[in-house]
This record gives C-alpha cells, sequence and structure tokens, in this order.
C-alpha cells in the first residue's frame, strides 16, 4: 500500500524522508506548542520564546496542514482567522518530540526540565493538552 505524499524525498529511508518534512528549525516548535497548549491561533504560536518570523510560520502551518499533521477551524470571520490543533497523524509525532525533549534534557546544560524521573515514574514538569499516556 503506498503512502501519500506531496514532497519529493531525496530516498527512500523513512528518516531522511521524515527530515526532508520536519527537519528544519521551526517545524516542531510548532507541533510542540500545540502539544502544550492544545489549541491555538496563529498570535498565539507567534509569540512562543523562539520568536519564528510570521512568513516562516505561515508556510510552515500550511505545510503541516498539507500533511495532515494539523487541522484549521475558523474562529472569526471578518477577517477569517483560525486556530489550529494537532490531528490524530499529528498525535503521532509525540513520542519523537519527547525522545528529542530528553536527550536534549540530558546533553545540554542550558536547557530546562520538562521531563522528570522520579523512581521510574516520568512525570511532565509543564501542563500539557494531551493525554500524557500517548507520550
Amino acid at each position: 500500500m503506498s503512502k501519500p505524499s506531496q514532497t519529493v524525498h531525496r530516498s527512500k529511508c523513512p528518516l531522511a524522508s521524515s527530515l526532508d518534512l520536519f527537519g528544519d528549525k521551526w517545524t516542531l516548535l510548532v507541533v510542540r506548542d500545540l502539544m502544550y497548549f492544545g489549541e491555538c491561533s496563529f498570535k498565539d504560536l507567534q509569540n512562543s520564546a523562539e520568536n519564528i518570523p510570521t512568513n516562516t510560520l505561515s508556510e510552515r502551518l500550511k505545510r503541516l496542514e498539507n500533511l495532515e499533521v494539523i487541522s484549521k477551524t475558523p474562529y472569526q470571520t471578518r477577517p477569517v482567522r483560525y486556530q489550529y490543533t494537532l490531528t490524530k497523524k499529528g498525535l503521532g509525532l509525540l513520542p519523537a518530540l519527547k525522545a528529542i525533549t530528553l536527550w536534549g534534557q540530558e546533553n545540554i546544560d542550558s536547557t530546562i526540565e520538562i521531563v522528570s524521573n522520579i523512581n521510574g515514574v516520568e512525570t511532565l514538569t509543564r501542563p500539557v493538552s494531551v493525554d500524557v499516556s500517548l507520550l
């Protein structure tokens, strides 16, 4: 069964093909914010600590929507403004985000702790909008 794709990939390797979609410095941060905060407007996403440029944010939101990683619903008609949420496909990225987060916590001194492990039990140090069992 073939998988739909709107991007030409440089190889058939799943990692390389995934990096073709998510390998820039902004895309997974948009997914991260939707994971932590749930439904977000463009302005909410623009106000993240990393200060994503507006043109870059617009392009990443369109790409993620085309990939069916996020969905958008209008919350205002004049002018039309949207709220963005993760789809089931987007939620599938959460284990990867968790693994990258844990690696950063363990290997980069200047990072904050987001996932703590006390007596073998992992807990999140900040609230998330998704079912934690998915992590």
